[in-house]
């Protein structure tokens, strides 16, 4: 019995142990001033996804990459500031928006890069 809780315990260890060990990280890409600006200071960053929404209007659209850049106020539900940024959409979430519409959008944040989940035009 007490072998078999001096290996049990000394797994216990080696686990914990492993379980500190800091990994590396691969430094996270710059983000692009053309893709985004004003006050990101309080923006959420990496970890959980979070979502969001306001209302902004279109700046720029890249229908090659799949991109969209709106100058909007603030985001609620992920608590930014209004600014300008770039965020990915799919073709047929920019299909029929032009530079100067104003929209309602909402996105998810992983704490890197914002997806488009809805957008609308609104008059």
């Amino acid at each position: 019995m007490t072998r078999t809780m001096t290996v049990v315990t000394g797994l216990a260890l080696v686990a914990a142990l492993a379980g500190c060990q800091k990994q590396a990280e691969a430094p996270a890409p710059a983000p692009s001033s053309s893709m985004m600006s004003g006050n990101m200071g309080t923006m959420p960053m990496a970890g959980a996804m979070k979502h969001g929404q306001a209302t902004g209007t279109v700046t720029a659209i890249d229908t090659a990459k799949g991109t969209i850049t709106l100058d909007h106020g603030p985001m609620m539900g992920l608590d930014w500031p209004a600014m300008k940024m770039g965020f990915t959409a799919k073709p047929e979430q920019l299909a029929g928006l032009k530079i100067g519409d104003k929209v309602d959008f909402e996105i998810d944040w992983d704490g890197k890069a914002g997806t488009v989940t809805k957008v609308r035009k609104v008059n």
